[in-house]
């Protein structure tokens, strides 16, 4: 890096010049950039030195300051909707609002095992106890579960509570906030993904999970009434679930529908009424108690929102946590166990809300086009090298060969 002090002028060809008088070194390169002409082109470079891709690739840069923007498009309306943002604990002493396996960590001061937060739901639901009306977060959020291009461990969730709402205004709003983003941010309302054109311009559809998982399998759900039966007729059509023997109603149900019916969605589409196995902290359906006042909004075949009513019945949130206490006692890694903090805080009185959570990382990648979420992530965790990936620059430049052999040991699989 060099500074540079003169008179500027412009060439015969019209070029902004610089005459230069005086420089300085402001800092040293010590290594080169990568090749001018290829470029940096291997995937897995990419992750591991984002710095570089930066550097190179202009598209790289471009994706990342949209993400900015989209984020940004996101705050700015909800805070214009009369929003309040707050920060709640990344470390939680309970695994909780979510169903999804977490991440234990230890605090050495307090001899106390502790869980990275794998949502911020409860903490915001104590803010409404507190006589919060609307609260939002962007909060980091880990869940230690299956690694493939639209999941990682390591992600950003956003999760909005209103309070005097239902799910019916959340489904209106939710148009609304996504709507107002493309149009900000893209200028239109027809999304561009790999070969398809995704139409957002038109009231979107709702369709309840139970009609879905039946037209791709025949499996009426609402004439299960246990695990095992549910169970018995998914083996019966040769559908291949892993970890199937240790699931619950609800978590079986959730894994059916990924397997068989999401995939196939390109929506925008709202996904209404799931299992009340599925949704223990969301408020029972009036018409059928058996479901839940819910919905997910589903595009390209991903969960982009999940959001319900939520249950605000202190007695009802008891009776379906200790059911979900008793599916993790018997193995179902992913059911909530009981959190008698949240429950307390419920007992003191809640008005009514409905709550909604984004991932943000996939609604990134819709907007940019890319369908890995690495690739709308700085900085993704990926498995060590076994041996550094440039030696110091006093060192010989090029790795040797058991070098390389050793790193493709372990970088196999790793991305």
């Amino acid at each position: 890096f060099i500074g540079a002090e003169g008179s500027i002028f412009k060439t015969k060809t019209g070029e902004i010049t610089l005459n230069v008088s005086n420089y300085d070194l402001l800092s040293k390169t010590l290594r080169p950039l990568p090749e001018k002409w290829h470029g940096l082109t291997e995937r897995e470079l990419l992750y591991r030195q984002r710095y570089l891709d930066l550097v190179m690739n202009d598209g790289t840069l471009e994706r990342f300051l949209k993400r900015t923007r989209i984020i940004k498009s996101i705050r700015n309306f909800l805070d214009s909707s009369g929003f309040v943002e707050v920060e709640t604990p990344v470390l939680q002493t309970k695994p909780s609002g979510a169903i999804a396996t977490p991440f234990v960590t230890h605090h050495n001061a307090l001899d106390l095992d502790l869980y990275l937060r794998i949502a911020p739901e409860t903490y915001l639901k104590r803010c409404m106890a507190g006589g919060f009306e609307k609260v939002y977060e962007f909060a980091r959020s880990f869940r230690n579960e299956g690694l493939d291009p639209s999941h990682l461990q390591d992600f950003t969730l956003l999760e909005y509570y209103a309070a005097y709402w239902n799910y019916e205004d959340n489904m209106r709003f939710t148009e609304d906030l996504v709507k107002h983003v493309l149009v900000e941010v893209d200028g239109s309302l027809e999304l561009v993904f790999g070969d398809k054109h995704i139409n957002f311009d038109h009231e979107w559809r709702r369709v309840p999970m139970s009609t879905l998982i039946k037209e791709a399998t025949g499996i009426d759900i609402g004439k299960f009434s246990s695990a095992r039966e549910l169970k018995k007729a998914i083996e019966n059509r040769d559908i291949e679930i892993h970890g199937i023997e240790t699931m619950g109603f609800g978590t079986l149900t959730d894994n059916l529908f990924k397997k068989v019916s999401r995939p196939t969605i390109e929506g925008p589409l709202f996904v209404i009424h799931h299992p009340i196995e599925l949704s223990p902290l969301a408020r029972r359906n009036d018409n059928n108690p058996a479901v839940t006042d819910r919905f997910q909004l589903v595009v390209n075949g991903w969960e982009i929102v999940n959001a319900y009513s939520e249950l605000i019945d202190p007695i009802d949130q008891r009776e379906r946590l200790k059911e979900q206490a008793e599916l993790h006692s018997s193995g179902d890694s992913e059911a909530m166990v009981m959190d008698e903090d949240f429950l307390t805080a419920m007992e003191h009185g809640m008005p009514p809300i409905s709550g909604w959570g984004m991932g943000v990382d996939r609604f990134v990648c819709l907007l940019t086009n890319q369908e890995n979420l690495r690739d709308v992530i700085l900085f993704p965790l990926i498995k060590p090298l076994i041996k550094p990936l440039t030696k110091p620059v006093s060192g010989p430049v090029e790795d040797s060969e058991q070098d390389k052999d050793d790193n493709l040991k372990t970088t196999q699989g790793a991305v």
